[in-house]
């Protein structure tokens, strides 16, 4: 895990227990603040630190009943709301991962540092301290559109939900990226090359492509997925395969579309297929995200699965809303966990 020397992590424990950053003053390094509250507003925070991984312990709550969720970066669910009684406090931590492009790699490079969002009923901040993360577990995330980090409302990635379902010691760096199939993902030197130099041993590459590849034949989509499988394992990571999200297109007896909805290309790739295919050969960890969003969207019916897509807002059947991302997100949470990809106590069950 990348370390930083950072002279401004003097800590001190306030009568909470609740150890923050002392009030040294910003001239002492070099005209930047110090790494607490001072560097926050009442609605975000931003800190002037390198890219790497950080772990971020925040203090909510304040005189007034409080209730206050954390995103951070491009648009990214990094704490679901927390409530706080009127005078009281509520401690909470969770590890973010820090780059550039901070959001989708093939897109702008963003802010430099870390940038954190308050939102929710009534936010309060009480404290907040930034250290960089020792033995944090990376999560690297490689997919398309439906994973990604989407810069704007009302789109959302799975990828971009997932972190709030994660405690401090595992990290979600999502290298998804919009309209990339294996073959781009691979060809691309902002993708694929840029993620495997950054694996390394125990970090887990969670691989979901499929939605693009409309072109590709079963031999080449199968020998992409296997090239991805052994690059992450020639770094010491581990490799999981997803398969896609459905699309939301139903048939008349309220059944998904076999072709259209469950990722079967124009020359009869049955991509979820392959996925289980390949992950069965080479004895790789499988999310089955086609099985379980299939079975929810059905359970769901026509009218109400609209809520998980971009249907009314844009007629969109593939991509997720905030509230879609958020529901498969947890179902990849709970596969993370079922399959013991994650250590134990990292996972946030709300």
């Amino acid at each position: 895990m990348r370390r930083f020397n950072l002279a401004v992590l003097t800590a001190v424990t306030l009568s909470t227990g609740l150890p923050v950053l002392s009030a040294v003053p910003a001239q002492a390094y070099g005209g930047q603040r110090p790494l607490g509250i001072d560097n926050c507003t009442a609605t975000a925070c931003h800190f002037d630190v390198p890219p790497g991984t950080y772990d971020v312990q925040v203090l909510l709550g304040g005189e007034a009943a409080s209730s206050t969720s954390v995103t951070g970066e491009t648009r990214r669910a990094l704490l679901p709301e927390t409530p706080a009684p009127a005078g009281g406090r509520v401690a909470r931590s969770f590890t973010v991962n820090v780059r550039t492009p901070e959001g989708e790699p093939t897109g702008p490079d963003g802010s430099p540092g870390l940038d954190l969002q308050l939102g929710g009923a009534a936010p309060a901040l009480a404290d907040i301290r930034i250290t960089p993360a020792r033995h944090a577990r990376q999560i690297f995330l490689v997919g398309d559109s439906t994973v990604c980090d989407q810069p704007g409302d009302p789109y959302s990635g799975w990828g971009q939900r997932l972190p709030r379902y994660l405690r401090k010691g595992v990290s979600v760096a999502n290298y998804a990226d919009s309209g990339e199939s294996t073959v781009t993902y691979l060809g691309n030197p902002r993708l694929w090359a840029t993620v495997q130099p950054q694996i390394h041993p125990g970090d887990l590459v969670l691989i979901q492509l499929a939605h693009n590849d409309k072109t590709t034949d079963e031999a080449t989509y199968r020998a992409n997925l296997e090239t991805l499988v052994a690059g992450v394992r020639e770094k010491g990571g581990r490799p999981v395969l997803v398969t896609p999200v459905v699309r939301r297109w139903f048939n008349a007896d309220g059944t998904l579309n076999n072709n259209t909805a469950l990722l079967v290309n124009g020359l009869g790739v049955d991509h979820p297929a392959v996925l289980r295919s390949v992950a069965a050969a080479h004895d790789v960890p499988l999310i089955d995200l086609t099985a379980k969003t299939k079975a929810l969207v059905e359970s769901l019916g026509v009218e109400a699965s609209k809520a998980l897509y971009l249907y009314d807002e844009k007629r969109d059947n593939t991509h997720t809303s905030v509230h879609g991302a958020t529901v498969y997100a947890g179902l990849v949470r709970d596969e993370l966990a079922a399959l013991r990809l994650v250590p134990q106590g990292t996972v946030r069950v709300g």
